[in-house]
């Protein structure tokens, strides 16, 4: 069957993971490359290569696929680094971008943020003015045409942008949903002027009722959909060049992957590829493990992820936001900062501490690096405490400059607070915890959750050093390091474990109960259009999952919740038990007796997710048993290590992974040493090696 290649690419390390589904799994990490991520791409598949003792040719043209995540979408939208575009839309509605429905002042802003009035921008336009220009057409609430579209002054305004320099143009008219023709012939005259330009029509990318999260959406899909075309097209050429010969795929926010040639078209789909990786590894290892609540953590070198696997299912979202705007993209649930392990640590105007969310990334990446980096980071507090080998990282690949980093340490923390370069260090490492904890308490306790319910799974090359830190801020109890042949690549094995999956979706407000027939029609609808998608893919299923929805609220509210239907023909029973259920899921997220069904329901948006399972389902193989729980075989020796103010620096043991067997328990302070990643085991916890090789970590 051959291999399938699963590759994350960060903002600092890009990691690939290849499974032939037949036992074998390794794993690569090899430095991020921006502004052309590719090469790290290419690099990181010749270290695949180099581990199969295989040219990377012979191993590409034994590829099934390869899953590719990037950060790079997001990064772009939330930088402001992309291209300018126009916006066409309906006589009478151009403001709309601009006024932005009030919430566009506080969208995604922190409480504290809020709460600084003098300290908030106002000023969060996706675009200038004079590129957002208005068409005369209209249609009715029905879709019905009311007023023809006016070709020529359409014409006109297409011209105008045009000759502005613009390549792209996201089109986005009132009702637009309920009927696409004028968005398409605006298209089709675009084209016929010139038919290189990037078109992005709301009805394709987001057919869902709101006129300013629809805009956004489909305006933001815009700005990084040529450049994630011209991306993919030359990394899918240059992999051609090396004989891979599977197709490449590009992970979606909604966990699944779809044909690179398909992503582009509708691009802001892939704005959270990278951060849906962990938490499908996450939902793939609990399956071998038996864990079905898990709070999947991903600490990598630029940012700190959190996903939520709730009854063996990831939680999933029909929106996100970006830089204030509501972007409608179905997607797996992840909550991000900032805090990754190249994080920056600084003191704010007051004095305070402070680390992330800026980061070194990968360029110059932090001080100890020696690339040129001057400021101090959570790598090169690491360092200090002797968390971190001083022979570097990668197994000795990356040396780490232990004083380069003492200096930065020094110079821009210590001494101005009046600390050793050691209490600076530790410092620095408490604030990382504290700050992971928080987020993980806003996501698990504010979403209804007891923590202590949940198993806490640890990954990226910077979460086993923190992970068993910040999940006793939240009372779990036992945490799981996935190491074997993955470690710190985990979202990379998500990848390569993610399935097809595509989701459609249209907007039909209607009165609960609805009739049957209307909402069949528009299942039906829907699921001939995922079906297609799936025969584009280029790909042959096991078996194709269908899944369906309807994002309901209570009448006169703006909260809706997505509430599944069930399989078969749909009639008035299942109709009125979806009713139900919405019922149950809005008081499990409000709280009980918090809705009124007298006020009314209201279906809203009518949703299909499509699954094409793939022949491969990557499982880690079973590691060698220890003939006891001794593992001073796999004891390299000792450091002095500083894991916290109330021990200080204490001799502590180090491990070599590589030699540790399924059953050796380690008794804390402990450090074990991957090539890819560093574990910490606290003090007054152990860590015991399970079948799979990961390590499990539970307090005394």
């Amino acid at each position: 069957m051959g291999y399938v290649i699963g590759v994350d690419v960060g903002g600092t390390f890009t990691d690939a993971v290849l499974d032939d589904d037949a036992g074998t799994i390794v794993a690569a990490k090899a430095p991020s490359t921006p502004p052309d991520y590719s090469r790290g791409v290419l690099d990181v598949l010749e270290a695949l290569a180099a581990q199969l003792g295989a040219p990377v040719e012979e191993m590409l043209a034994n590829t099934h696929h390869i899953a590719h995540g990037t950060t790079s979408s997001l990064n772009a939208l939330v930088m402001g680094n992309v291209p300018p575009v126009g916006f066409l839309t309906t006589k009478g509605h151009r403001d709309s971008i601009y006024i932005m429905n009030v919430e566009g002042r506080y969208l995604g802003s922190s409480p504290e943020e809020l709460q600084n009035v003098m300290g908030q921008s106002k000023s969060h336009g996706l675009i200038p003015k004079k590129h957002a220009l208005e068409v005369t057409e209209r249609l009715d609430r029905d879709g019905n045409v009311v007023v023809a579209l006016d070709e020529d002054s359409a014409r006109e305004s297409i011209r105008t942008l045009l000759a502005d320099g613009l390549q792209a143009i996201a089109v986005s008219l009132l009702w637009s949903f309920r009927n696409p023709v004028h968005e398409q012939r605006i298209r089709e005259l675009v084209h016929e002027i010139d038919p290189t330009i990037f078109v992005s029509l709301s009805s394709e990318v987001s057919p869902r009722i709101r006129e300013f999260a629809r805009n956004a959406t489909t305006i933001m899909s815009t700005q990084i959909g040529p450049g994630l075309r011209d991306y993919l097209g030359s990394l899918e050429a240059k992999l051609r060049e090396r004989k891979l010969a599977g197709p490449l795929l590009v992970m979606q926010s909604n966990g699944g992957a779809v044909a690179a040639a398909e992503a582009p078209r509708n691009a802001i789909s892939t704005v959270g590829s990278v951060l849906t990786g962990g938490v499908v590894g996450a939902v793939s290892l609990g399956k071998q493990l038996g864990h079905r609540n898990i709070i999947a953590t991903d600490v990598g070198g630029t940012t700190f992820l959190i996903g939520l696997v709730v009854d063996g299912e990831p939680v999933r979202a029909s929106s996100t936001v970006i830089n204030h705007h509501p972007i409608n993209v179905p997607t797996l649930k992840v909550h991000a900062i900032g805090s990754g392990g190249g994080a920056i640590a600084r003191l704010d105007s007051g004095g305070n501490l402070q680390v992330g969310p800026h980061s070194a990334q990968a360029v110059p990446g932090p001080a100890c690096y020696g690339q040129g980096g001057t400021e101090p980071t959570n790598t090169d507090a690491n360092l200090v405490l002797g968390i971190l080998p001083e022979r570097g990282l990668l197994g000795g690949r990356k040396p780490l400059d232990k004083e380069l980093a003492r200096e930065a340490i020094r110079t821009r923390i210590a001494e101005p607070l009046g600390l050793s370069i050691e209490e600076a260090a530790a410092a620095i490492y408490a604030v990382q915890n504290a700050q992971t904890g928080d987020l993980l308490r806003k996501t698990v306790v504010e979403a209804g959750h007891d923590p202590r319910d949940f198993v806490l799974y640890a990954f990226g090359g910077a979460g086993p050093a923190h992970c068993a830190a910040y999940a006793a801020e939240v009372g779990v109890r036992e945490v799981i390091v996935p190491l074997g042949q993955v470690a710190s690549a985990f979202s990379a094995y998500g990848l390569a474990s993610s399935n097809i999956v595509l989701a459609a979706e249209l907007s039909d407000p209607g009165t609960m109960p609805m009739d049957p027939l209307r909402a069949a029609r528009n299942f039906d609808r829907l699921e001939s259009q995922v079906r297609e998608q799936l025969d584009r893919q280029g790909l042959t299923y096991t078996s194709v999952q269908i899944e369906r929805e309807i994002d309901m609220r209570f009448a006169m509210q703006l909260a809706e919740v997505a509430t599944p239907l069930p399989d078969g023909a749909l009639d008035a029973a299942a109709i009125a038990h979806a009713s139900d259920l919405f019922e149950q899921k809005y008081a499990d997220l409000y709280g009980a007796g918090s809705g009124f069904r007298e006020a009314g329901i209201q279906a809203i948006t009518f949703r299909v997710r499509a699954t094409g399972i793939l022949p491969f389902s990557p499982a880690l193989p079973e590691l060698k048993s220890a003939d006891s729980t001794d593992a001073s075989a796999a004891r390299l020796g000792s450091r002095k290590v500083c894991l916290d103010n109330a021990h200080g620096y204490v001799d502590t043991d180090v491990y070599d992974y590589s030699k540790l067997l399924a059953g050796h328990v380690l008794s804390g302070p402990a450090i074990v040493e991957v090539p890819t990643t560093t574990v910490v085991v606290p003090h007054n916890t152990t860590g015991t090696v399970d079948r799979l090789g990961n390590l499990n970590i539970v307090a005394k």
